[in-house]
């Protein structure tokens, strides 16, 4: 139906009607430190294939004032209404239309947000506009094969400053007129305006100077390190143009670290948006400034693939998506001088989780998903577009070679640069420069949903040579609800071949041999004649995507030698398949914890570490028996004490294990080591308990009642900033009575007034899997309120409370029944169905692995 919608065929239409040749976009945000609305006049120029057609441009805005249509005045009471402006009797060639309307500043994150800094009062603008926002601010053909030259003209406060994507220019009387933009689309456009500080410098190559700076609030000045983001943003530089063989497009490159901000980072070409969480306030690990190096590279590669050439319409988002998340992978395994080269044992550890996870979802979908609207594009920012395609695309590398992959890319960007193509059209580039007919390839990987189970199987004699080996593909029924067929495929796979050796008790790689796995049963006659050795493992180095088994014994030595491995990847997979065993309940929750506790020691990856701190967390809370939880949370807890105590002083280890003591502290001992360590009256040799550790502790001890309103107050008082509101409404939200419940839940569901991020913070406070009794009665009401919910709310506020106070941790036979029930009653549209059946899903699999830990106990 028309309104904030906008589904594919009027999209097609409306680009078959319209070319779109310029905006020019005039803003006042002179009043943006008192907040409301601002006064934004839009002129765009753009052609019209037949005489006296009919269309409409896109507007999200309290008041339309004025639409003035090739000189004609048209009534906005007449032709403004559903977020739309009709445009009838267009003339063929060039039409000019001229909107003036009062848009209105969000604290969403979505349009125009704008955010006040406790710590000095101002005001702070930017600009969020994907997918469909743009429409917030301006009035705009809001879809991505419709693009356009912006010329932005705003007025700002004395002392502002404006980033756009063109170069900052000097201001006239507090106005900034910015050069036009190349051909954009309208959702990479962005402004970002207030006095925000700033770091600047230069990249140079091959003669030519393109401007970088770095943003962020003066609040957080002290703590922005731009040595460190600067070098990484030149490695990305210098390997994205040699890979790509085309220079950067645009004429500068800024980036800005805002507040609020829902997502990691967004590709405004030029000046890219970034969650000023990556300004760290306190030590983080060396985990997290690689995940904001990947962040970073990730935009970075966007400014190709994304916003140089764009896709046409969202079912190919994955082409952008997938593309930034293999490029960031790639550029920190491969850029000369990265602190990072171990960078795919992240992607394995952390990226094709995600996409494990998602790919078993009754939503699973292909990789080009069908996108009939933008309901539908709103909640296919998953693990399938993002993690599933790039893998995907590493496994294409391998398949048609990397440098034929390169060239292919070379081509694209130099065929399409500034405009918008189809799968087809990377496809064809890639087919020219390997040689390789990629339709079947594509057909079975990019247009199928569901996972494949690679599993080993062996034979050998009584001396311990393989006498044969194979390796079988399964494809498993998809969950139900999802649509398509189990499908086979093709797969460029490692079979990795480990002995211990005695000298150093590593696992070390003897031999590799790579082939291609297709159908039901693949013989691998070069392993026939070989000892066989202590462990085989499937899908070494991580090339293609698939849940992989160990044989039985190779999983009795990985058991016992896991964190023996000589290399971190082949620990990470191995550690990947024991949690996909867990939660796919062939694994016993008890017996992942022992797997854990045996091989974590001796992880020296942190990011890993920190997974399988998260990992054994949700484990416990969802997949163990009920009966038997508190003993191992206990067993748990004991164990994060015991590592923080060894971990090494004032390493990255020790910061991580502290964290994950926080976050299960149970007994009075522990509990009172934690008020202990915040007083300073005890101390962990090396360990600074900084603000945000400090955060940790008091969140822990709120949610077991040890701290009220006068110690989160007193804590808050020592942190005033706007994380220090986060975590004070995290911990208000965490305490154990139905008082605090309460008034978290009317926050955040029958008020609308609290902010994205600090409804964020108030969800996560609220739900604490270990007051699962106390919580029960919102089971109800949660349901009770989620269509008004959504349909009252903007996408991205609904979608944190559909998700977040969806009551997960009542697993129950009765929260499955009660949700059937309210998505019979309740007929949500596809978006909201799709997010409440995911969450039914993780209920659902949580009574399977819980039974499977029963089971496991009654038999030991």
């Amino acid at each position: 139906m028309p309104g904030t919608n906008l589904t594919r065929e009027e999209a097609q239409q409306r680009a078959k009607l319209l070319t779109v040749d310029a905006y020019e976009i005039d803003l006042d945000l002179s009043g943006a430190q008192e907040g409301g609305v601002y006064r934004s006049v839009t002129t765009v120029r753009f052609d019209v294939a037949e005489d006296g057609a009919e269309s409409f441009i896109d507007l999200v805005a309290p008041t339309v004032h004025e639409i003035t249509l090739n000189g004609e005045s048209l009534d906005p009471a007449e032709r403004f209404a559903d977020s739309r402006i009709a445009l009838p009797g267009l003339l063929q060639g060039r039409n000019v239309l001229r909107v003036s309307a009062d848009c209105a500043y969000t604290n969403t994150g979505e349009g125009l947000h704008r955010f006040v800094d406790p710590v000095d009062d101002q005001a702070y603008l930017y600009t969020q506009f994907e997918v469909p926002d743009a429409r917030r601010v301006f009035a705009a053909f809001e879809q991505p094969d419709l693009k356009a030259t912006f010329r932005f003209t705003v007025r700002a406060p004395e002392g502002w400053t404006v980033i756009s994507n063109s170069p900052t220019p000097e201001p006239k009387d507090n106005v900034w007129e910015f050069a036009p933009t190349p051909r954009l689309s309208t959702y990479v456009t962005a402004l970002i305006a207030g006095p925000y500080h700033s770091v600047h410098s230069v990249y140079e190559k091959d003669g030519r100077s393109v401007p970088l700076g770095i943003y962020c609030r003066p609040s957080l000045a002290e703590y922005l390190d731009a040595d460190a983001i600067f070098e990484v943003t030149r490695q990305g530089f210098d390997w994205f143009q040699e890979k790509f063989d085309y220079a950067y497009p645009f004429e500068k490159y800024d980036q800005l670290f805002v507040p609020e901000f829902n997502a990691g980072a967004m590709e405004n070409a030029g000046a890219v948006t970034i969650r000023d969480q990556y300004v760290f306030r306190s030590k983080v690990t060396d985990a997290a400034y690689e995940v904001r190096a990947a962040t970073i590279l990730h935009e970075l590669a966007h400014m190709w693939f994304g916003d140089l050439v764009t896709m046409e319409w969202w079912n190919d988002l994955w082409l952008n998506e997938s593309f930034a998340t293999f490029a960031e992978a790639a550029c920190q395994a491969d850029a000369p001088g990265s602190k990072w080269p171990h960078s795919w044992t992240t992607f394995a550890n952390q990226m094709k989780t995600w996409a494990y996870r998602q790919d078993q979802l009754p939503s699973t979908h292909p990789i080009m998903a069908d996108i009939r609207d933008l309901d539908d594009v709103l909640v296919n920012f998953d693990g399938i577009t993002y993690a599933k395609g790039a893998s995907v695309l590493k496994q294409l590398v391998a398949y048609v070679g990397e440098d034929e992959f390169f060239r292919g890319v070379q081509a694209y960007f130099k065929r399409h640069a500034y405009g918008n193509t189809r799968l087809s059209d990377l496809l064809g580039a890639l087919e020219e420069t390997s040689g390789r007919d990629l339709k079947a390839w594509s057909k079975q990987w990019l247009e199928t949903a569901g996972i494949n189970v690679l599993r080993p199987e062996i034979e050998t004699d009584d001396a311990g040579v393989i006498t044969s080996f194979a390796v079988r593909q399964e494809a498993p029924a998809l969950p139900a609800g999802a649509k398509g067929e189990p499908t086979l495929r093709p797969h460029r796979i490692a079979v990795g071949l480990y002995d211990l050796d005695e000298a150093t008790g590593k696992l070390v790689r003897g031999e590799r041999v790579e082939l291609d796995v297709d159908g039901e049963l693949t013989a691998v006659p070069q392993l026939a004649g070989k000892r066989r050795p202590a462990v085989i493992l499937l899908n070494d180095d991580d090339l293609s995507y698939a849940k992989v088994r160990l044989d039985e014994q190779s999983l009795a030595v990985v058991t016992e030698h896991l964190g023996d491995f000589e290399s971190s990847l082949p620990r990470a997979l191995c550690w990947a398949s024991a949690w996909d065993m867990t939660r796919d309940a062939e694994l016993p929750a008890r017996d992942y914890l022992s797997l854990v506790l045996s091989g974590v020691g001796k992880e020296s990856d942190i990011g890993v570490v920190q997974s399988l701190h998260r990992q054994v967390k949700l484990a416990l809370d969802l997949y163990a028996d009920p009966a038997a939880r508190e003993s191992l949370l206990t067993r748990w807890t004991d164990a994060t004490l015991a590592h923080l105590r060894s971990a090494e002083p004032g390493g990255d280890h020790q910061l991580a294990w502290a964290r994950a003591f926080a976050a299960t502290a149970r007994t009075p001992e522990q509990l009172d080591l934690l008020e202990a360590l915040l007083a300073g009256t005890r101390t962990v040799e090396g360990l600074a308990v900084d603000t945000e550790l400090r955060w940790a502790f008091v969140q822990r001890l709120a949610a077991v009642g040890r701290f009220d309103e006068a110690e989160i107050a007193a804590e808050y008082e020592r942190d005033r900033t706007a994380a220090g509101e986060r975590h004070a409404a995290t911990a208000r939200a965490a305490r154990p009575t139905e008082e605090a419940k309460a008034e978290a839940w009317a926050s955040v569901v029958e008020s609308d007034k609290l902010p994205n991020a600090v409804q964020e913070a108030v969800i996560a406070g609220f739900v604490q899997t270990d007051q699962r009794e106390l919580l029960a009665p919102y089971t109800e009401k949660y349901f009770e309120a989620l269509a008004d919910v959504w349909a009252s709310r903007s996408h991205e506020m609904a979608q944190q409370i559909a998700v977040g106070l969806y009551p997960g941790v009542q697993v129950s036979g009765e929260t499955l029944d009660r949700t059937d029930a309210w998505l019979t009653s309740a007929e949500p549209n596809a978006a909201l169905r799709r997010l409440v059946s995911e969450s039914r899903a993780g209920v659902e699999r949580a009574l399977r692995a819980q039974a499977a830990d029963a089971a496991a106990s009654a038999s030991a």
